[in-house]
């Protein structure tokens, strides 16, 4: 340690202090910043497929007059846990969610790979699944009721009217949001530091601790979070882009 540090910039150098840590500390850095887009990733796309069941459960509808009482009881009391399910995890800081979990299932000792990686991908996965939830339920809503009458005129059964019909635009619709959820998993990743997942965070606030060059330190870790969040942006927005152009209305013949 003392052989690094040897070659530690004076205080106040914070462009030379800046290099110093990215000659020393890149591998690590690197690693972080490999993880941090890792947990975005597989919480996003975890969250989207959690997400359609769990809109399908707050969105069925109870039929007063051919469903059995059970089924009145089982879409009630579905309905009822997953509205539950997304107010506590929006009404509650990921952090917080984060160390009541991995503290909690850790203290029971019944799973060998509980660890703080694998349980910050499930951590973030929950916290996205309640948050796109949301945004589907209002891409749902913005399609045209009609839609689901037309479909069901024409001998669907509900389940299917959905899958078929509403679902697509739904998605659709919902697209932009799902993307800014993306956006802010790659910022919000940093919090599961707390259980200590070797995220772009905690890598960079190792090398700070080395170091105690706080300040120098976390300004790369902004410029990283700067530039993954600003590229993430510009790929949805095109992407998004994309979609509308080839979903144009074929002109008539």
């Amino acid at each position: 340690m003392a052989n690094v540090l040897a070659g530690l910039p004076v205080q106040g150098d914070v462009f030379g202090t800046i290099i110093y840590l990215i000659q020393n500390y890149y591998q690590i850095i690197l690693y972080g910043l490999l993880i941090t887009i890792v947990l975005s990733v597989v919480g996003t796309l975890g969250g989207f497929v959690l997400a359609m069941g769990l809109t399908q459960i707050r969105l069925v509808d109870i039929d007063k007059k051919r469903d059995s009482r059970f089924q009145k009881l089982l879409k009630y009391v579905m309905n009822r846990l997953g509205n539950l399910y997304v107010t506590v995890f929006r009404g509650t800081p990921m952090i917080v969610q984060a160390m009541v979990i991995y503290y909690g299932i850790a203290s029971l000792g019944i799973f060998s790979w509980w660890r703080p990686l694998p349980a910050g991908l499930i951590i973030v996965t929950l916290n996205t699944t309640a948050y796109i939830s949301e945004v589907f339920r209002g891409g749902v809503r913005a399609v045209d009721a009609g839609q689901m009458e037309a479909a069901r005129s024409l001998g669907l059964s509900r389940n299917q009217a959905m899958r078929k019909v509403i679902w697509p635009q739904a998605i659709k619709n919902a697209l932009p949001g799902i993307g800014n959820e993306f956006v802010v998993n790659l910022k919000d990743t940093a919090v599961l530091s707390v259980i200590s997942v070797v995220d772009l965070f905690y890598s960079v606030r190792q090398s700070a601790s080395s170091t105690y060059r706080y300040f120098e330190a976390f300004l790369i870790a902004a410029i990283l979070y700067l530039m993954i969040t600003y590229v993430s942006s510009k790929l949805i927005d095109y992407a998004t882009k994309r979609l509308d152009q080839t979903e144009k209305v074929v002109k008539p013949l």
